[in-house]
């Protein structure tokens, strides 16, 4: 009878990392399937308080895992009680300062062994030993890869310096910052369209069709461009409404969307880094852009040679994101387990 009880136990465990659930519930682990990726191990960080990430990461670590072999990892920002909380402030009341709590993101030590890490944060105030994780990796080479809020993902500079100078994380690192919404926030939506003179870029292999909900960030003053060393892979167009077939704002120029550029580190290596000002959970029902942030996932890591338009990036399981906003009373956002998400 013992037996049989270990054994049911055992299965249950199973069933579990199958799932996607870790060891004490803190992240959620994906394990590889058959795929190029076999070997490789991407961390998603889930870290923002409008874009519903909490949701789309765990799907994009589904994706990467079963149909291109990458071991997935997510990590999520939670509350004192564990939860993961995308309704936890980003600055202190006024006058009620010593009461702001500061973001926790469990797991960030295993940046260390990644091959990639897919940042989702927004404006987070993290503990000096989190920092230090995520500095850590920054400075090592490895590539990274920012979706949406992630150029404005620190309310406070990283500890980060090189030759003495403060490293800005959006604009050095990334290649520009949000300065302001290039069009109506949250009441239109933006067309992507691949930059011609790019076409043969790796990462737009496959990539066919871009529409999204959210709206165009701004990055650079008007009047000047994406810094010298950022190479455009995508245009967004501002549309009229939140609807596919909307037409275009003529009043609004097409800005990038996507791009990739070098970090040269400390020590002098030279990272990829893919920027996408696009990202939030329903952008990401777009095959279009999905297969962009696989396919540069491929080539952050020096795969380029294994992208394929024709490896899925369907969705396993199903998606239902909620809509992006910070009503969250209204749209049902609270705090859950992170069981909750896998």
């Amino acid at each position: 009878m013992r037996a049989l009880f270990i054994v049911l136990c055992l299965l249950l465990c199973v069933r579990a990392s199958a799932q996607g659930v870790s060891e004490g519930a803190q992240w959620l682990t994906y394990s590889g399937g058959d795929g190029p990726g076999t070997g490789k191990r991407i961390v998603l960080i889930a870290a923002e308080q409008e874009y519903r990430s909490e949701q789309s990461m765990p799907m994009m670590a589904k994706v990467l895992s079963t149909h291109h072999g990458f071991d997935c990892i997510v990590l999520f920002a939670v509350n004192e009680r564990g939860e993961v909380d995308p309704t936890m402030p980003v600055y202190p009341e006024k006058g009620r300062e010593s009461e702001f709590k500061t973001h926790h993101i469990p797991g960030l030590e295993q940046l260390a062994s990644a091959d990639l890490v897919i940042f989702f944060t927004r404006l987070l105030t993290l503990p000096d030993s989190e920092q230090e994780h995520i500095v850590r990796y920054v400075d090592s080479g490895k590539p990274i890869i920012a979706l949406r809020t992630a150029n404005h993902g620190f309310r406070d500079p990283l500890p980060y310096k090189i030759d003495g100078k403060q490293v800005r994380w959006g604009e050095d690192i990334l290649g520009g910052s949000f300065l302001n919404h290039h069009g109506c926030w949250h009441a239109d939506s933006t067309r992507g369209s691949l930059d011609k003179e790019q076409i043969q870029h790796p990462i737009l292999i496959g990539v066919t069709d871009i529409w999204g909900d959210s709206d165009v960030y701004r990055t650079y003053k008007e009047g000047t461009r994406l810094p010298a060393d950022c190479t455009a892979l995508v245009w967004g167009q501002p549309l009229m409404g939140r609807k596919p077939d909307d037409l275009p704002n003529e009043e609004l120029e097409p800005l990038p969307i996507a791009w990739v550029k070098p970090w040269r580190t400390s020590s002098g290596k030279s990272a990829r880094v893919f920027q996408c000002t696009m990202g939030s959970g329903t952008d990401l029902k777009s095959p279009g852009l999905r297969r962009l942030v696989v396919n540069a996932a491929y080539w952050g890591i020096g795969m380029e040679s294994s992208i394929s338009a024709s490896r899925s990036v369907d969705i396993v399981g199903g998606y239902q994101p909620m809509e992006s906003g910070f009503n969250y009373d209204e749209l049902g956002v609270k705090p859950h387990p992170v069981s909750f998400y896998r």
